[in-house]
């Protein structure tokens, strides 16, 4: 049975009874590159990821894409459109095939509005994505292409198993895709990457890009930093 019970923000709500809204709720599947969501649709509604993965980017003026978030199963997007009906501002498009539930923007409201367990879950989660938005504008503001890299590299990346020290961004990142996170060429991607692994901070295996000396690149930001302007 469809049912809001599945979806992970819904699991610990004490104070609400997620039965009586999985009837006002739509269930459907996407294909792998199929738009789920696009640039200045009308639309209003909350989509929950229950397998999959999709990309989130906007266009600039002039055609420019830009990646501002890979989401998987278990996060949601679409609220902002939900909480004040402005037409929506990013393109959404699964990465994989994958299975949402949409909820209509009445019942989102109606939900948080209710619940003061899922209030609060909004709540921090408008707070985190406000709060690395400006993170990526300091870096923007701050680091050159080399760091802004860095910066990216180290927020996608998690522990590697078994070494100890290093970590892995697993699978390895498409050039072109960090260039568009990080507003860059790929070529200069390409060029940064090979610098890295001559220099022995990075390597290359089918596993995925390995951070052998994470620390090393903490502490090249921390330097950029103290020494802006």
């Amino acid at each position: 049975m469809q049912s809001l019970a599945r979806i992970p923000f819904f699991k610990d709500l004490t104070d609400l009874d997620t039965a009586k809204f999985d009837r006002r709720c739509n269930w459907k599947r996407a294909e792998e590159n199929e738009t789920i969501v696009d640039y200045e649709d009308k639309s209003s509604d909350v989509y929950f990821l229950v397998t999959g993965q999709v990309r989130v980017l906007i266009r600039t003026p002039a055609g420019k894409e830009i990646i501002l978030a890979e989401m998987g199963a278990g996060q949601f997007f679409g609220e902002l459109a939900a909480i004040d009906g402005v037409e929506r501002s990013a393109n959404v498009t699964a990465l994989t095939r994958s299975e949402l539930c949409i909820m209509p923007a009445s019942v989102f409201r109606e939900i948080i509005f209710s619940s003061q367990g899922a209030c609060e879950k909004v709540l921090r989660l408008l707070s985190g994505r406000i709060r690395e938005g400006n993170a990526r504008l300091t870096e923007h503001s701050v680091f050159d292409l080399k760091h802004r890299l860095y910066a990216e590299l180290l927020r996608l990346a998690h522990p590697r198993a078994g070494h100890a020290g290093q970590k892995i961004i697993s699978p390895p990142p498409f050039h072109h895709v960090i260039a568009a996170r990080i507003g860059c060429r790929r070529e200069q991607i390409t060029r940064e990457f090979t610098a890295m692994v001559n220099e022995g901070i990075a390597e290359k295996n089918r596993g995925g890009l390995v951070l052998l000396k994470p620390q090393v690149l903490e502490a090249r930001l921390a330097e950029a930093m103290r020494h802006d302007g």
